[in-house]
């Protein structure tokens, strides 16, 4: 009869502005989720207040990955600070293969979850806010 019409979710992923290992990977798991579309707005670029306010502004979702934040911290540190100041849900994925996040990042994640493609999409979802 009627099909749904599935959501299109609006994300940010953070970045280095460079293709690193870790954004590519995780790109990949959303990609291959089986009914679930997005958007990314990452633009891996120069990465400025101007810029990030651009890519962040539009999106439903902010997805922190913290296996990224020891070694980038003021880059990803800002991409947070913007998320925070612009009151979007953040989601933070837990570094690859680790249980534990920062103590800092833990405080302002709305969800904190793994790698599992499933957990992912579901964090999404829920924390999704029209």
């Amino acid at each position: 009869m009627f099909e749904l019409e599935s959501k299109k979710y609006s994300i940010f992923i953070s970045h280095t502005g460079k293709n690193e290992e870790e954004y590519s990977t995780f790109l990949n798991k959303l990609a291959s989720a089986h009914d679930f579309e997005f958007d990314n707005h990452s633009l891996l670029e120069e990465i400025t207040e101007e810029s990030l306010e651009k890519q962040i502004t539009p999106v439903d979702i902010v997805i922190i990955l913290s296996g990224l934040y020891n070694k980038y911290k003021k880059i990803i540190q800002r991409q947070i600070d913007v998320a925070m100041r612009l009151n979007k849900p953040i989601i933070l994925i837990r570094p690859f293969g680790m249980e534990n996040v920062p103590p800092e990042l833990e405080e302002i994640a709305d969800d904190i979850i793994g790698w599992n493609t499933p957990c992912i999409v579901n964090a999404i979802e829920e924390n999704y806010q029209e």
